[in-house]
């Protein structure tokens, strides 16, 4: 491969144009041609067939005399050939108007040459149509225009101008009267029309709007119930056992509260992220502007979490064995986040419900899914964990196990709660994956 030299390409771009470029450039089309539609070319074959029928209707009436008025001298025989081949040749390319407007004008300007000079209104007309489609639909713009000046100039030059007899005179004043009427009305029809698309659009644009601002704060609700939930759980509990062992065992109560510190920590850095979600404002720093909005907006937990949920919750007393099989793999991460939220949900109400139990989590990758099995084995419980019930949400409302649904649904996967052998319970997760 060559490359061209700088200098040689800053002489390229200096070097004058050829006249061959210069053409070129001036015939280059400005737009793209025309395509008249089916009504289009019916108009235009009737507007040729009308100016036709009035050019030869003025051979034969005006030129040749075969149409005897009394008062003119007898026709040559054959005198109207001529003419009437001329008006077929300048109103026949009419037809064509719009698809070939610069070429159906030249072929009228080359009527006009030929055309008798005491018979100007032969071709005249034609000439008019022509001029206006060449300049209305010719993607040529440079051409068209000299080609409408030439007309202009073949026919102003001519000192016998055509004039228009006294009965067309009602006709040309009420025909374009009625066209811009006509014109007026469909552009007020169109202009209604596009400010009733213009509103149904914005209302459904308004809909879809508020149906996101709603989804996203749903989904925002879920993850402030999945956090404090969770942790205030876990705090309470560990503050608990070390007000009870407070005066006999300062040591433990010391780790309980050590404990309750991390989960405190933990919990506001969860709560900054989500309440970062909700930032709209960019504050500037002594640095210059801070993208993250001042808020720690660290990753969304995921499976590769799991090690430190278990630990956390084992802390609170009651030993957690978490178990991964199958080939472990990265997954979207609205997927990780909902595994994620299904062990700490799952955890915390057996932390909340079934105490002095223990619990075992299973994370099984396969080919097409990931299974997600949280089990207890039931301990003492304080309230009823009834599927469905107040207490099965953690929250007194039914909201946990409702938002792991939902959670679950965006990604086609199904959540399955139950009691488990004697006194246990089992909540399972189960998302569809891509093969891979």
């Amino acid at each position: 491969m060559t490359t061209v030299p700088k200098a040689d390409r800053l002489l390229e771009r200096v070097r004058p144009e050829r006249p061959g470029e210069w053409c070129a450039r001036l015939i280059r089309p400005t737009g793209p041609p025309p395509r008249p539609t089916r009504r289009g070319r019916a108009f235009d074959a009737a507007t040729a067939l009308a100016v036709g029928v009035a050019s030869v209707l003025y051979v034969l009436d005006n030129m040749t005399g075969i149409v005897d008025r009394g008062d003119r001298p007898a026709p040559v025989p054959g005198a109207w050939i001529g003419p009437v081949i001329v008006a077929v040749i300048a109103s026949a390319p009419l037809t064509l108007r719009r698809r070939y407007p610069l070429a159906v004008l030249w072929i009228v300007l080359a009527a006009v040459v030929v055309t008798p000079h005491e018979a100007p209104r032969l071709t005249f007309y034609a000439c008019v149509v022509a001029a206006y489609s060449a300049a209305a639909y010719s993607p040529h713009r440079v051409p068209a225009l000299v080609s409408v000046g030439v007309a202009v100039l073949l026919v102003g030059t001519d000192s016998a101008l055509p004039t228009v007899p006294d009965r067309y005179a009602p006709y040309l004043i009420m025909i374009p009267i009625v066209v811009a009427a006509d014109g007026l009305r469909t552009w007020k029809l169109r202009t209604a029309e596009g400010h009733r698309r213009l509103s149904a659009l914005e209302r459904e644009q308004a809909e879809a709007l508020r149906r996101a601002v709603a989804h996203e704060r749903a989904r925002i609700a879920r993850e402030l119930h999945d956090v404090v939930t969770h942790h205030v759980s876990v705090m309470v509990i560990q503050a608990g056992a070390a007000r009870t062992v407070m005066d006999a065992h300062p040591d433990q109560a010391r780790e309980a509260l050590l404990a309750v510190e991390a989960g405190g920590r933990a919990a506001m850095t969860e709560l900054r992220h989500v309440m970062g979600l909700l930032t709209t404002d960019v504050p500037v720093g002594p640095d210059g502007p801070d993208p993250a909005g001042g808020v720690d907006l660290a990753p969304q937990p995921g499976l590769g979490q799991l090690p430190a949920l278990v630990a956390r919750v084992g802390r609170t007393g009651m030993p957690v064995e978490l178990t991964v099989t199958g080939h472990r793999r990265p997954l979207p991460s609205g997927i990780e986040l909902a595994a994620y939220r299904v062990v700490q949900e799952a955890l915390t109400n057996a932390v909340k419900h079934a105490a002095g139990a223990s619990a075992a989590v299973t994370v099984d990758y396969a080919a097409t899914r990931l299974l997600v099995e949280i089990t207890d084995t039931g301990g003492t419980p304080g309230t009823s964990r009834t599927p469905g019930s107040a207490t099965a949400g953690s929250t007194g409302a039914g909201r946990g196990l409702i938002g792991l649904r939902e959670r679950l649904a965006v990604y086609g996967g199904t959540l399955r709660t139950g009691p488990h052998r004697a006194d246990g319970y089992r909540v399972t997760a189960l998302i569809p994956l891509e093969a891979s």
